[in-house]
């Protein structure tokens, strides 16, 4: 019996998801190594940063359980890395290994790599294919891609709201319009973010954690905070979790950053217009900071910022079905005068959540870099 790439190269994807929470601000790479017959001789995924990558896992699997790697053949769904990051290079692991065969599914945007990682198993006598798995390794990769890219993270709006669209009552009351079901798929979401993101009013009025704590995650996302004057309370509940936060500003304010650097807090001015800060900014700042997939939590006037310039990649939207009449809706902006001019959205999957409905929407065109 031949081997049987989609096979293989589908269990790799599956490994890939593993590394879902876990290897941030690395991809999410699976791998699998098999005999000329598909048997599997060792399979892994992407460790922690800093930690192995799936062809180290893989190779490490393969040689506990004793296996005869020369004229094996790999199946990894992102190109090797062939440079010296947190880890040394793949390529090399796999040379040295006597892998013979490589089929991986899609070349690595990282400029450090694009390319260079094949070249060098080719040039090393390794038969190198791509192409199986590209589609899916790339939507598990989107804010990978993004940030290597265009240079910023993928960013995702949730929402969560009523089904005539209202996310609070008009005196401000939120909790709960949605089931604990659909709240803990919300958690599961944030935590495979890299980081979260707030405005000032909503950690003024709800004081919330903004962590993950209704699924298990084995890192919790950092939290960004936009805030224009620098309001955050130094003992608000955002520091309840131990992780990175920064908080966007549009001018400094030495007496009460002094206070909040002492939590180990970022802070950065990115001013722009009218005194806010400058969105765009902060986006390629998180990007530079290895921000792949960042998670917006906000309220409207945020949230309607966002989507006004353009910054918003897709929609994660939970619908309770219940109407509230009067009441806070989801984004602020406009008005538009056009129909036209409101952002193209398409549906990228829908779900019932116990009694509730996830929405997935994305920018039309967003995906296309």
């Amino acid at each position: 019996m031949m081997a049987d790439p989609a096979r293989l190269i589908g269990r790799a994807l599956e490994l890939a998801n593993a590394s879902l929470t876990l290897s941030s601000p690395n991809p999410r790479v699976g791998c699998v190594i098999a005999d000329a017959h598909g048997r599997i001789l060792g399979q892994g995924h992407t460790q922690q940063a800093g930690g192995p990558h799936a062809e180290i896992m893989a190779l490490a699997s393969a040689r506990a359980a004793g296996a005869n790697l020369l004229g094996a053949t790999a199946y990894v769904t992102l190109e090797p890395c062939s440079h010296q990051g947190r880890t040394g290079p793949c390529c090399d692991a796999l040379i040295d290994a006597g892998i013979k065969r490589v089929l991986a599914s899609i070349a690595d945007p990282n400029p450090l790599v694009s390319g260079r990682g094949l070249a060098k198993l080719r040039a090393a006598g390794v038969e190198v294919e791509t192409g199986p798995g590209a589609v899916q390794s790339r939507e598990l990769n989107l804010g990978f891609f993004s940030r290597m890219i265009r240079k910023r993270p993928w960013v995702r709006m949730k929402i969560a709201a009523s089904l005539d669209g209202k996310t609070a009552l008009d005196n401000g009351t939120s909790q709960w319009i949605t089931s604990e079901t659909a709240r803990a798929d919300g958690h599961a979401w944030r935590a495979r973010s890299c980081a979260l993101l707030t405005g000032i009013g909503t950690v003024l009025h709800d004081d919330p954690r903004l962590d993950v704590r209704l699924v298990a995650t084995e890192r919790q996302p950092q939290l960004v905070i936009v805030d224009s004057t620098l309001q955050t309370p130094p003992d608000a509940h955002v520091f309840v979790a131990p992780r990175a936060l920064s908080i966007y500003v549009s001018a400094i304010n030495d007496n009460k950053r002094e206070a909040l650097e002492r939590r180990n807090v970022r802070i950065v001015c990115q001013p722009g217009e009218r005194g806010q800060v400058d969105l765009q900014a902060m986006l390629h700042d998180l990007g530079a900071h290895e921000v792949n997939e960042l998670h917006v939590e906000a309220g409207p006037r945020l949230n309607g910022a966002l989507i006004q310039a353009g910054l918003v990649d897709e929609f994660l939207i939970y619908l309770a079905p219940q109407f509230i009449g009067q009441g806070r809706g989801m984004a602020h902006f406009g008005p538009i005068e056009e129909l036209s001019a409101a952002p193209a959205l398409e549906f990228v999957s829908t779900e019932r959540l116990g009694p509730d409905l996830r929405l997935l929407a994305r920018v039309q065109g967003h995906d296309e870099f």
